[in-house]
């Protein structure tokens, strides 16, 4: 891995702006260039991101169909989608995308365009069971193009994350040309995908486009997650994990946000390029903390602070003027309400929630963090 001090880019240190397009034209409408999709293949559509990208579809393109393929491994809930399970435009298929036949069989029934949302996606996993990442984050993405390269008129879109670009130094931003570095196995197997669909376009001339995204939150996030993890925590009345200093930095986006983002690029986004997207809003690890303990009417007696985990990226932020200023995306969320409604939504669907934070989860939380609370620096 390069050492971030080495790296030289002038974009990282140029501020984050909007574009000048209106972000309107993307919800109840497409931008004059844009492409217009009759079926979508959304993988991983019953998981945190997934689902939220089905609803948006079927929420702002009537035109468009929906099969929903998820394979309802750990995060992937049924409840997650059972209000639009019998939806007259979306399809539910329980399946793996590593399924030679299946992928295939599917494409055959008239998609036209591919978003693999489908990942195993949580870094701290990725360090206990990394040959499940390796299997489905670059071996799906495989069988996916391979089934594409026999049906090259349909577009692929590969979701992906910031967490390529690896740790940033401060007061750094990373635009698309920024050299991958990833920091932790998830990382990899996200830089390998992207690397093999690119590759594919070059070798086969399918139509990839790649997305890049910053931390999500929102309604229907698995609670292993940490935004979900500390606010249900709470509600419990338990104490929240907090990794090291807490001074780790991220953005945060609305998935919603990010939902709008991938169909703009699935609409309107070139071929062979990569697009950041990012709210352009980040915190420390420690700041986000106290502002879920002030939503909830808690304060910092309520953190535990926690051995941090191996490899633990300090920073990231991403340059997305790109975005703005090619398809016209903005995001229309902001942290502050996006955050009251997120806690006010795991305090209104508690029924969703609880079942998962017990059986397979319980016995996660405590291999996770058993030991890390034992050599705790408090």
């Amino acid at each position: 891995m390069r050492p971030a001090g080495s790296r030289s880019h002038t974009a990282g240190s140029r501020s984050h702006t909007a574009g000048s397009r209106s972000h309107t034209a993307l919800e109840t409408g497409s931008p004059a260039d844009a492409r217009s999709f009759r079926c979508v293949l959304v993988t991983g559509g019953a998981g945190f991101i997934g689902c939220n990208l089905v609803r948006w579809i079927l929420e702002h393109r009537p035109q468009t169909l929906v099969i929903n393929l998820d394979a309802l491994t750990y995060a992937g809930n049924p409840a997650n989608i059972a209000d639009i399970r019998d939806h007259e435009r979306h399809r539910f298929v329980h399946g793996d995308i590593c399924d030679e036949k299946l992928v295939g069989s599917l494409l055959d029934e008239g998609v036209d365009a591919v978003i693999n949302a489908a990942a195993h996606s949580h870094v701290d996993r990725s360090l206990m069971r990394g040959d499940e990442f390796v299997a489905t984050n670059v071996g799906g993405v495989q069988v996916i193009l391979d089934a594409i390269k026999a049906r090259p008129q349909i577009r692929f879109v590969q979701v992906s994350t910031d967490e390529i670009y690896g740790s940033l130094p401060p007061d750094e931003r990373c635009d698309e040309n920024w050299p991958p570095a990833p920091g932790n196995p998830y990382a990899a197997t996200k830089a390998a995908a992207e690397l093999l669909a690119l590759s594919y376009r070059n070798s086969f001339g399918l139509d990839v486009v790649i997305s890049r995204c910053c931390n999500n939150f929102g309604p229907y996030h698995y609670p292993e997650k940490m935004i979900p993890l500390f606010i249900t925590n709470l509600l419990d009345g338990l104490r929240v994990p907090l990794y090291g200093d807490g001074l780790n930095y991220r953005e945060w986006i609305h998935v919603e946000d990010h939902c709008s983002a991938l169909v703009a690029i699935l609409e309107s986004g070139r071929s062979g390029e990569a697009y950041n997207i990012s709210s352009g809003t980040g915190l420390t690890n420690l700041e986000l903390t106290r502002r879920i303990l002030d939503l909830l009417g808690k304060d910092d007696s309520s953190v535990e602070y926690v051995k941090d985990r191996p490899g633990h990226d300090r920073r990231y932020a991403l340059d997305s003027r790109k975005i703005a200023a090619e398809l016209g995306w903005q995001p229309r969320h902001n942290l502050k309400d996006g955050l009251r409604a997120t806690c006010e939504w795991f305090q209104a669907n508690e029924q969703w929630w609880r079942p998962i934070k017990s059986g397979a989860y319980r016995k996660y939380y405590q291999q996770q963090y058993a030991e890390r609370l034992k050599s705790a620096a408090i």
